[in-house]
């Protein structure tokens, strides 16, 4: 145990941050930079994606559909290569591993979250959808100002859980010399040699703390969701039952 601690206090700068200031960027600030820049890029994507999904137009929804089905039926190893690969010969100059994760994840995370707001906008009451329309709106108008802000707002949870498997899904990245947090720690095991299942231990126990906190958080955001919804369900009962009384009066 006391190998564990010692290796964490000489490298722990190493696997937060890299060679920074001294050197590039690097470790677990690498790692969430990537993750984060990657799903905020994502999400605006999935939504038109997910929306051309569940489109009544064919001609647009089953060519989405089979994008989609591509990407998740490829393994983000093979994705990565064919990012790394394809890329420079599409531009005319090569690009380092961290915008190879990047533009990786962008798609692939795309494909995953465009099946979790389909799955919010297909999970809500059709009669909103209807309701709205006889109201005189548009479905373009009804889909972005009813349909949409309460399918992202169910969804928040399913997305935080995406956000926790892209973390990981950034260790792949050592494979194309990105500098991760995988990265750091196995530049760390070539230099120690001989302490491989201490190193890799702590880079498990970063990474588990990191995706712990994060599915704990939204593990208490869904409950805040589904009580907040629970608490309407009741108030829209509530205030049903004076007119279905004055009813059976009549």
């Amino acid at each position: 145990m006391g190998d564990i601690f010692n290796i964490l206090k000489d490298n722990l700068p190493l696997l937060l941050v890299g060679q920074y200031p001294y050197g590039p960027l690097g470790g677990l600030a690498m790692t969430l930079i990537v993750s984060v820049a990657g799903i905020a890029l994502a999400f605006p994507l999935s939504v038109l994606m997910a929306m051309a999904m569940v489109s009544p137009w064919r001609a647009l929804s089953l060519p989405v559909q089979a994008l989609v089905a591509v990407l998740r039926g490829v393994p983000l190893i093979m994705f990565i290569f064919w990012v790394y690969f394809l890329v420079p010969l599409v531009i005319g100059t090569s690009i380092s591993g961290a915008t190879t994760m990047l533009v990786t994840l962008v798609f692939y995370q795309a494909a995953y979250l465009a099946e979790i707001v389909r799955a919010g906008i297909q999970g809500l009451p059709a009669g909103q959808m209807e309701a709205s329309r006889a109201l005189g709106m548009s479905y373009m108008q009804t889909t972005f100002k009813v349909i949409l802000p309460q399918a992202l707002y169910n969804m928040i949870p399913s997305m935080l859980g995406q956000f926790v498997s892209t973390i990981k899904e950034t260790s792949l990245g050592y494979v194309i010399s990105m500098n991760e947090l995988t990265f750091a720690a196995n530049q760390i095991n070539n230099q120690l040699l001989t302490k491989p299942f201490e190193v890799y231990f702590i880079l498990a126990a970063m990474y588990f703390l990191l995706c712990f906190t994060l599915t704990s958080f939204a593990r208490r955001l869904e409950k805040r969701i589904a009580n907040k919804r629970a608490g309407m369900t009741a108030s829209t009962l509530a205030a049903g039952q004076p007119g279905a009384a004055t009813a059976d009066a009549k």
